[in-house]
């Protein structure tokens, strides 16, 4: 490929050869290269030697980092490092590139580092004669009248050709006529219009069309050209007017005939060619304004139609005068006559007018009140003016008429709650033949009045609280709804008076008024208070104010707050408990027994043993559910005479909370039966008899799923006393259940012949007196109930005892095997 060179003054031969202008400067080395490259060369076409022009050997370019860089985006060149030559990247397009520019640059600049030097490189791209001129339209269509006098001078757009200088257009052609020839002083002088002129006049009898071709030619080597066609038309002069086939045309037609019926068809004809007989239908001027509102006339198909409503009554015929009118430059006009006689027909509707409405109407109105006055007008006569109203039969309302005047008046109970209002059609229809009706919708609203108390969501409401909830906290939302409206349906709630413990509901909970709120106004104890009820009003704000009550269960939710107490044996911070072990005891030996109880119920009152520490590790254990201390082995000949334990009572609350107690075991050589004195572990302060809510767990073998849960019921302010070993307990319990379970002289519940393999705790007293005892089912229990409560007292009346308000009742709650229930009492 040759390279690319800057043109010579003649403009022949401008590609191929190289042109290099460098200029120094100042500070970092700087100069300007310039070279010129025609457009539309291949990629890698030669442009320039840059390393040569700069006096620089090609290798040290390279190794000075040399590079090109470009300011607009696209990098259309590239340097070839190798031969620090510069070469085409991207094909070029001088038109695309500069647009109808004379000249066509691309500006680069070319950096050298290792010292820092910066060259302006110019390329002018050269136009190549690469475009053929081309018009805006290939065909060009005029019309041109045969009277058109000769010189007349008719316009045609000039070509475009996007290349420049010489390579642009430079000249036209017109194909050999008689009758036109073609003015080029416009083009010469810059414009874009060329002049077609007429030679001689036109004939259309002779020539009707006459083609001619235009071409335009560049100035390139070799030219190009571009041709357009030349389409003349010559019309026809107007010397003919249109002609009807009838001058006057008789029509029927009725009076209720629908928008855009036809009436009827004109037509009219025009010798004429072209324009000259192409022929307009329109209404003459003889025609009036109101026929003009009646009917239309198509202007092409000269079809009449209906564009109003007619009226027998008003015209009974009416006169269309039309005119028909060419297209000619001068335009010629023909006339004719339509009569058109209109047919009588039931064409008017009946028209109800609602002179008066009374609306709304309270819900309570009484029969016949007065809603609506109304009347009825038809523009017929005869049977088509007489007219029947109607509405609907299922509303509560009726029509009473005298004569063309009607009422309509309530009957039956009206009920706002069930119907706000009433859309009422009222039909009114006449004897014509087709019947005509009418409808009209009248809206009556109906007032309220309050016959509606506030109506709670269900009957009653359940709440639970979890216990040592804080103050303030929202315990649950009651909410009421009134179906009246407006202030009849704003409900604002209450509480009703009360007391719970003695103390007003409203120490306890409160209410918001206008939401149905209820918030905790004290921390609840599920120890001291497990249930209660209120009681909340939800008044509305009519007059006279209705009312309604609903009854809310709050039900207090046990917390693990309270960890486990140990009965006994009992320890202090500094002694520990004592227990005694004979030194023949064998393995398996009972030692004593840890009896805890927790004030918690459910599952935060199961307790579970450990042994938390042992100075002799393996010798004792303590079961898991009973706390019973036991031996592991026998205890052999050891000199050691004491033992040291740690036992840790847990519950099983989350988190769990525990106790522990501190024993120690005496080795002696014999122990005797002692009766345990319960002062020892019992507080002095607490309540007799069993402690309040007291949980007890026994489980063992196959029966660890049971339960037996004690409640003390009764509870007086006297101290405990010594019990009396010679206690009898008696079990009355529900048929059902005597197989199961019964009660032994020892206080210990056994379960019965065919029940659980169970022994549940022994269940102590501390009175001074000998008492009986009996278990039986709680009141309400059903068949299945496995609840019983324990009751002890004197078992002979004729033995002293306490006295009876200090009785103490104890219910147990049993959970069967297998039952995943879970009971409270």
């Amino acid at each position: 490929m040759a390279p690319a060179s800057p043109r010579t003054s003649s403009g022949a031969a401008a590609l191929g050869i190289r042109t290099l202008l460098l200029l120094l400067c100042l500070g970092p080395a700087c100069g300007q290269l310039r070279y010129s490259v025609q457009e539309e060369l291949p990629l890698g076409a030669f442009v320039g030697n840059v390393a040569r022009d700069l006096g620089m050997d090609p290798r040290r370019l390279a190794a000075r980092g040399a590079r090109l860089t470009s300011g607009s985006g696209r990098q259309y060149l590239e340097l070839e490092l190798s031969r620090g030559a510069l070469l085409v990247k991207e094909r070029m397009d001088r038109e695309a590139l500069c647009e109808l520019s004379l000249t066509c640059f691309l500006s680069l600049e070319l950096v050298i580092e290792q010292p820092i030097e910066v060259h302006n490189v110019e390329v002018e791209v050269v136009d190549i004669n690469d475009n053929a001129p081309s018009f805006p339209r290939q065909d060009y269509r005029l019309e041109i009248s045969e009277s058109a006098v000769p010189g007349t001078r008719f316009h045609i757009e000039s070509a475009h050709d996007p290349d420049v200088g010489t390579n642009t257009v430079q000249t036209y052609r017109l194909s050999p006529s008689q009758h036109f020839a073609l003015d080029l002083k416009g083009f010469q002088r810059g414009s874009k219009l060329l002049e077609l002129v007429l030679q001689q006049p036109l004939d259309r009898e002779q020539s009707a069309l006459q083609q001619l071709v235009l071409t335009a030619v560049d100035g390139g080597s070799p030219a190009r050209s571009g041709t357009a066609q030349i389409s003349i038309r010559v019309l026809d002069t107007n010397d003919n007017s249109p002609v009807f086939d009838r001058s006057t045309y008789t029509v029927s037609l009725l009076e209720n005939a629908a928008l855009g019926t036809l009436v009827v068809r004109l037509n009219a004809s025009d010798p004429d060619e072209g324009s000259n007989g192409e022929v307009l239908y329109s209404f003459s001027s003889y025609t009036p304004q109101k026929v003009r509102q009646l009917f239309s006339v198509d202007p092409h198909s000269g079809e009449v139609r209906v564009n109003g409503t007619l009226d027998y009554e008003e015209a009974s015929s009416y006169e269309i005068y039309v005119q028909a009118t060419d297209r000619g430059p001068v335009s010629m006009v023909g006339h004719c006559k339509v009569l058109v006689n209109i047919v009588d027909a039931n064409d008017n509707t009946p028209e109800v007018v609602l002179t008066s409405l009374y609306s709304p109407v309270p819900e309570d109105a009484r029969a016949e009140t007065v809603v609506a006055l109304m009347s009825v007008m038809d523009q017929d006569s005869g049977l088509n003016k007489q007219v029947s109203l109607g509405i609907p039969l299922d509303m509560p309302f009726k029509l009473n008429s005298f004569k063309n005047s009607y009422t309509l008046v309530t009957q039956g109970k009206l009920d706002r709650e069930t119907a706000s209002s009433y859309n009422i059609t009222v039909t009114a229809t006449d004897s014509g033949s087709p019947p005509l009706s009418s409808r009209k919708v009248i809206q009556v609203d109906i007032s309220d009045i309050n016959d509606n108390p506030p109506q709670f969501e269900g009957p009653a409401y359940s709440v639970y609280i979890p216990e040592n909830n804080p103050l303030g906290v929202s315990l649950c939302t009651v909410k009421a709804t009134d179906p009246d409206a407006n202030e009849n349906a704003y409900v604002s709630y209450s509480l009703l008076n009360g007391d719970i413990q003695g103390l007003p509901v409203t120490s306890y909970v409160s209410i918001k008024a206008d939401n149905g709120n209820i918030y905790a106004v004290n921390s609840f104890d599920y120890e001291k208070l497990r249930e209660f009820q209120i009681v909340v009003r939800a008044q509305d704000a009519g007059s006279p104010p209705l009312s309604s009550t609903v009854t809310v269960h709050m039900y207090v939710v046990d917390q693990n707050d309270h960890a486990p107490q140990i009965l006994y044996p009992t320890s202090t911070n500094t002694t520990a408990a004592m227990e005694m072990i004979p030194r023949s005891a064998s393995a398996g030996y009972l030692v004593t027994k840890v009896i805890a109880i927790d004030a918690d119920s459910g599952q935060n009152a199961w307790l579970f043993y450990y042994l938390a520490q042992a100075s002799e590790p393996g010798l004792f254990r303590v079961e898991l559910h009973s706390g019973e201390i036991r031996t592991t082995r026998k205890l052999g000949d050891e000199s050691v005479n004491t033992f040291n334990l740690t036992v840790v009572v847990r519950d099983n609350g989350e988190p769990s909370l525990s106790s522990s107690v501190a024993i120690t075991i005496a080795v002696v050589d014999r122990v005797s039966k002692i009766i345990p004195d319960t002062r020892r572990y019992i507080k002095r302060t607490g309540p007799p008899a069993v402690m309040a809510e007291r949980h007890l767990t026994g489980q063992s073998g196959q029966s660890a799923q049971n339960l037996i849960l004690l409640k003390n019921e009764s509870i007086t302010p006297n101290e405990p006393k010594q019990p009396n070993p010679d206690w009898r307990y008696s079990a009355s319990l529900r048929a059902g259940m005597q197989s199961a379970v019964h009660m032994e002289e020892a206080g210990v519940l056994r379960g019965g012949p065919g029940g659980p393999e169970q022994q549940w705790p022994t269940v102590s007293s501390a009175t001074p007196e000998p008492e009986a005892g009996e278990v039986s089912p709680p009141v309400g229990a059903g068949v299945n109930s496995n609840s019983w409560t324990f009751k002890f007292g004197p078992g002979n009346p004729k033995q002293g005892g306490p006295e009876s308000k200090k009785q103490t009742q104890v219910s147990f709650l049993l959970r069967r095997k297998g039952d995943s229930s879970q009971y409270s009492q």
